[in-house]
């Protein structure tokens, strides 16, 4: 049984390459993203396709703290001036239903590939790969979208697919599911095993180049080893549209792989202690609302991207549903995160009247809201959790 689309994408993507169509590959700016567009840049790349003959093909990765989760209006109007295009949204997309309609009015057609839950509708995409959606009875839901990725490279490559090429691709399948904290279960167990078997030989500079960092050498198993490699690479920030953990790990010199991946331990190191920081300022926060049923707190000058961290660590230590957001001018951007047993996707969509767009998995979700809203959410979502 395979994943409902997966081979119509394929089909779609192989068409695309044969009359050169310009095709642009959008990622969301997390691990799993960036890992699930190298996976197919490098699969097209493989079948002569046109990536890497820019302007024919774009990579693009949202900003998290300038244009927020997912698919957003201002990326399109960037990329307008590629148009027509076949538009490959990638770990994101499922939620954005305003946005797809603009897409398709600008001029691109767009597939989905993506692993968050779905909503009360799909958005309308061209085709759509997500195992969550209905009627799709892949048995296994808990694949991140590298691994789906994956999955869609072997039906494209067949033959082409080269031991040291799969070897590869897993160790990136392997890094983005311990990334997205998938379940380690079913197919995730073998994407794990297989993947972090080579971590420390790959043939990827960029993999390879943390191997070479003395800090790094003493580790005693390849999973403390690939931890280590996940948080330097969540600490990436954005040059050009491009995450810098894209940077590195598509970087074939052996000397700038080094000098980045040093950057981005620097960075992790950092933004582990912005992260305490954010922390204790919660906590000081929350003594004044001990008795309320969830956490819900806001500030402008937190960085949207370590809210999840702050969130996780909050809701274990308070049993809380707990909700973070960097407050703008106008709208919030927030993330979530929940005890086992409380669906926090479903939570938000009794409230989603009020939300521009939310969305996720159960390991991790967010949101984004007029900040004259803020207010009634929190009030939305204590009543539905009562419920």
């Amino acid at each position: 049984m395979e994943i409902k689309n997966l081979k119509k994408a394929a089909k779609r993507i192989l068409k695309a390459i044969k009359t050169k169509e310009k095709i642009i590959l959008y990622g969301d700016a997390d691990l799993d993203g960036v890992c699930s567009v190298i996976i197919l840049k490098e699969t097209i790349k493989n079948l002569d396709g046109p990536i890497g003959g820019y302007p024919t093909s774009v990579i693009y990765f949202p900003d998290r703290e300038e244009e927020g989760y997912g698919i957003n209006k201002e990326a399109l109007f960037y990329l307008k001036k590629y148009t027509p295009a076949l538009f490959l949204a990638l770990d994101c997309g499922i939620g954005n239903f305003e946005e797809l309609n603009l897409a398709k009015k600008i001029g691109f057609e767009v597939i989905i590939i993506d692993h968050h839950e779905t909503l009360d509708k799909l958005p309308k995409a061209s085709i759509i790969v997500d195992p969550k959606q209905k009627n799709d009875k892949y048995p296994f839901k808990g694949l991140a979208t590298a691994g789906i990725i994956f999955k869609l490279s072997e039906i494209l490559l067949q033959n082409k697919l080269t031991k040291m090429l799969r070897e590869n691709f897993l160790e990136l399948v392997a890094l983005a599911t311990l990334a997205d904290l998938m379940p380690r279960a079913d197919e995730n167990l073998f994407f794990i095993e297989e993947g972090l078997k080579t971590l420390k030989v790959s043939f990827r500079p960029g993999i390879r180049a943390f191997s070479q960092i003395d800090s790094l050498k003493n580790f005693k198993t390849s999973f403390e080893y690939s931890q280590k490699i996940i948080s330097s690479l969540n600490a990436a920030g954005q040059k050009n549209h491009l995450s810098e953990a894209y940077l590195l790990l598509v970087e074939s010199d052996e000397e700038k792989a080094k000098i980045l991946a040093q950057n981005l331990l620097e960075k992790s190191y950092q933004k582990h202690l912005r992260i305490n920081e954010i922390t204790s300022e919660v906590e000081e926060r929350i003594l004044k609302t001990i008795k309320e049923e969830i956490i819900f707190e806001g500030d402008s000058n937190w960085p949207l991207s370590f809210l999840g961290p702050v969130a996780s660590r909050i809701c274990q230590r308070h049993q809380k549903p707990t909700f973070l957001f960097k407050i703008d001018k106008e709208k919030s951007q927030g993330a979530v995160r929940t005890l086992k047993g409380v669906d926090r996707v479903k939570l938000m969509q009794r409230c989603s009247h009020l939300l521009e767009t939310y969305g996720g998995h159960p390991p991790a979700s967010g949101f984004r809201i007029k900040n004259e809203n803020l207010e009634k959410f929190k009030k939305c979502l204590i009543k539905n959790l009562e419920k």
